[in-house]
């Protein structure tokens, strides 16, 4: 935590100064444009926040009314605060019990495939239907090593709530972007994870999202601290229905790794085409730590999704694995961030997008290495397959080294499916729709590899049918 004390100063002005932000505000988020003071207040008051809480989200609204909107990335015009609502309330509180969740949130969930995942592969699962957690459970047995899985307002005014007032937007603070800022204002639901020094927790924990209201937000926070020497796997799913009117996430998820512990954080994200997913996602880690990020990003009208990992501790690893599909009417900025704040740190990022239909997949990352941080070693390699002349997908590394003693590359590769392969496999008897698809899937194999089965599984499943146009 000292070497990153030393630093912390510095890191936020580099990340303010890789990505610049406008001097003029867009007039969708002018200070009195649908979100108020007396809004906050209220909300505060329905989640029984205590004082703390209440103030920090007050201080979080009047930075976001002050802070401007990026300049950079895809086009946020369609976004229009006056038409979101911030916070919607569930026809239930939270169960522990699955029978006991209402039948028509109930189904909508089984659906999707939980609680099924639960009952198989899974230690707990967290549901979340719209702004608030309608179920949240965890196996015994893991909760007898100690391990603290639960709905995020629950930790906030129970036992832990020390601690959750201690890491709270430490890691993302509300001064970070505008949209954190929004947050910190309006957070609602999300999971709190505690795994004590030296568990190791085998099997998944999950929470799985689902915005269902037209014309909402949903903000989330995830909050997981990881003690010395743990490991922990979390999976994250979303999804939401498709509506005629714009929908937002800006969830945040704030990771703390303890000295050599290890935190794998796996996400498909299947938001509906009407959405704007601007997400925060960002980790610190300590000495020998290491972080894991497996990302899919599908559906979403507009993507910003940049995890971002601060390596504060000596010889603190990071990688960074994530695939990008983008079809038509889709503008996706993904990527990765890291800072390597430490001596003899690792960073791995490795990405795949596809771009089909006139979507755009742009690949956006930034590697930062700071004076003290001798030693380290960076590799940044993205690959881009485009399966039309109508598509796009650009590359916009940004790398500020300042140490010599590191060794630090880049690569990038866009490509297009090729005739010929395409040709020889409907000479085998394939129809050219699934040739296609074929090929597109064996390009995402390294990507699907990392996933648990059942999520290699939709992974695929969602490739194959947006390959068919069939995701809304």
């Amino acid at each position: 935590m000292r070497a990153f004390e030393t630093e912390k100063t510095e890191v936020a002005e580099i990340d303010r100064s890789v990505y610049d932000i406008k001097d003029k505000v867009n007039a969708a988020f002018e200070v009195n444009s649908g979100l108020t003071a007396e809004i906050v207040e209220q909300i505060s008051k329905e989640k029984h926040d205590p004082d703390w809480m209440r103030e920090f989200r007050l201080k979080a609204l009047d930075i976001y009314n002050k802070a401007s909107i990026p300049n950079w990335g895809p086009s946020l015009e369609g976004l229009d605060m006056r038409n979101i609502v911030t916070y919607v309330r569930p026809n239930t509180e939270m169960r522990g019990k699955w029978s006991e969740v209402p039948d028509d949130i109930k189904n909508t969930f089984e659906r999707l495939g939980i609680p099924q995942a639960e009952r198989s592969s899974l230690a707990g699962v967290g549901a979340q239907y719209d702004s608030e957690v309608v179920y949240h459970n965890v196996k015994e047995e893991v909760a007898a090593q100690g391990v603290v899985y639960t709905d995020m307002e629950s930790a906030l005014t129970g036992p832990y709530a020390d601690m959750v007032k201690e890491h709270f937007m430490k890691c993302v603070p509300p001064t970070d972007h505008k949209f954190a800022a929004l947050h910190g204002a309006v957070w609602s639901g999300g999971s709190f994870v505690y795994v004590p020094a030296g568990v190791h927790v085998d099997i998944p924990l999950q929470s799985y999202f689902r915005l269902n209201a037209p014309g909402a937000g949903q903000f989330e926070h995830t909050l997981i601290i990881v003690d010395k020497g743990a490991y922990l796997h979390f999976i994250e799913g979303c999804s939401a229905p498709k509506y005629n009117v714009a929908n937002l996430h800006a969830g945040c998820v704030e990771i703390f790794v303890g000295e050599g512990a290890r935190v794998r954080y796996s996400t498909i994200e299947n938001w509906s085409k009407n959405m704007y997913n601007l997400n925060t996602k960002r980790a610190r880690v300590e000495k020998g730590g290491t972080i894991e990020w497996v990302s899919g990003s599908f559906g979403s009208h507009t993507g910003c999704l940049y995890p971002m990992s601060v390596l504060q501790g000596e010889g603190a690893r990071m990688e960074f694995t994530g695939i990008t599909f983008a079809g038509a009417g889709q503008d996706l900025d993904t990527g990765a961030k890291v800072v390597h704040a430490a001596p003899n740190t690792t960073s791995h990022i490795s990405t795949k997008s596809i771009a089909r239909d006139g979507g755009v997949s742009n690949f956006r990352s930034s590697v930062v290495v700071l004076p003290n941080a001798r030693g380290s070693k960076s590799s940044v390699s993205c690959e881009s397959l485009m399966l039309d002349d109508r598509s796009r997908s650009d590359t916009i590394p940004a790398m500020d080294i300042r140490c010599d003693a590191v060794d630090v590359g880049h690569e990038a590769k866009i490509g297009r499916i090729s005739e010929e392969a395409i040709f020889y496999l409907m000479s085998r008897g394939m129809t050219e729709e699934d040739a296609r698809a074929l090929i597109v899937g064996g390009f995402a194999e390294p990507i699907a590899k990392e996933l648990p089965l059942e999520y290699a599984v939709e992974m695929n499943n969602l490739i194959h049918l947006e390959m068919k146009g069939s995701i809304g």
